[in-house]
């Protein structure tokens, strides 16, 4: 078990050694062109669509089931996951729309996902074979290809949702700097804050899951990364954070946190596409739009601004 050295954090898109960043999260949509058009009205620079394939051994490709679009940012980004076969990975997509539509994957990358793979199984998760992923995108001068590769455990291992870990192989292809400008001055995610029934279970299989410690904090208990964290908190913390927002089942991944330049500009972008939000001391909280799902994020200049970063009770 890996301990987090220290609570500073390491400024880079990619990690390098044993490093592991909160990489990013996944919305599960409907539909792709009305969350598209969501990110847009609140002042992020969304991507086009883009459909995930397999490479097969005969040199070809086969769909996953899903495609995606994305918010990039400086740091780790935002997707917006849709069908698009029936596939295991598509019904999976599926299933987890059928509960409530919201944020059902987290992805942590790290420099080895083989590795990565291989400590998994190690430390009694079930895992499925390792994957190579790619998704085609278009480029300011042309296409290219995103490839990834991916470690997943069985459905249920984690309860969380699609809980992954990956290691990216084209960072120049994701993060195109055309991508990285966003009206509402979003700069990157930060941490990923979850409810769920029974912390100190959840916390436990996090941090084997990440091979990292586990600390105690007012509002449950952190796994904290190489950049980016994990806050675990029970339901009637959640609901304290995120007051009015019924948690539609448990384990919820609730809530987020992205950093902006300013909570001025932010808040004059959420305003002008109709948001709900309100100031949390040097914090925002805005609701998802509806074609996002259920959930919220939580928006900061600073890091430390956010409240289980800081001092403050729940």
């Amino acid at each position: 078990m890996t301990t987090h050295p220290s609570r500073s954090e390491t400024d880079r898109q990619l990690p390098l050694g044993e490093e592991i960043f909160l990489d990013h999260v996944g919305h599960f949509v409907g539909d792709q062109a009305t969350a598209s058009a969501a990110l847009a009205r609140i002042g992020f620079a969304p991507t086009s669509p883009s459909v995930q394939v397999n490479p097969d051994p005969a040199g070809g490709v086969s769909p996953t089931g899903t495609g995606n679009i994305t918010a990039m940012f400086a740091r780790g980004y935002v997707e917006a996951l849709f069908k698009t076969a029936d596939t295991a990975l598509g019904r999976e997509l599926q299933s987890a729309l059928d509960r409530f539509s919201g944020v059902h994957l987290v992805a942590f990358s790290v420099s080895d996902a083989a590795a990565a793979h291989r400590r998994l199984a190690t430390v009694g998760f079930d895992v499925r074979p390792l994957v190579e992923m790619q998704r085609p995108v278009t480029t300011a001068t042309g296409s290219d290809v995103a490839a990834f590769t991916v470690a997943r455990v069985a459905p249920g291992a984690m309860a969380e949702g699609r809980i992954q870990i990956l290691t990216h192989h084209t960072e120049a292809a994701v993060w195109q700097p055309r991508w990285l400008a966003h009206p509402n001055g979003a700069i990157g995610l930060v941490d990923v804050l979850i409810a769920t029934a029974d912390v100190t279970a959840a916390a436990a299989r996090f941090s084997r899951f990440l091979d990292r410690e586990t600390t105690e904090n007012p509002f449950g208990a952190v796994v904290s990364l190489d950049r980016g964290c994990v806050q675990l908190v029970a339901p009637e913390i959640f609901t304290q954070l995120v007051p009015g927002l019924a948690v539609p089942a448990l384990p919820f991944i609730g809530l987020y946190a992205i950093t902006v330049m300013s909570l001025a500009v932010l808040e004059q972008h959420l305003a002008k596409g109709g948001a709900a939000f309100s100031r949390v001391g040097d914090a925002i909280l805005a609701r998802f739009p509806e074609e996002l799902g259920t959930g919220a994020w939580m928006f900061v200049e600073r890091a430390e601004h956010l409240p289980w970063r800081g001092s403050l009770n729940p």
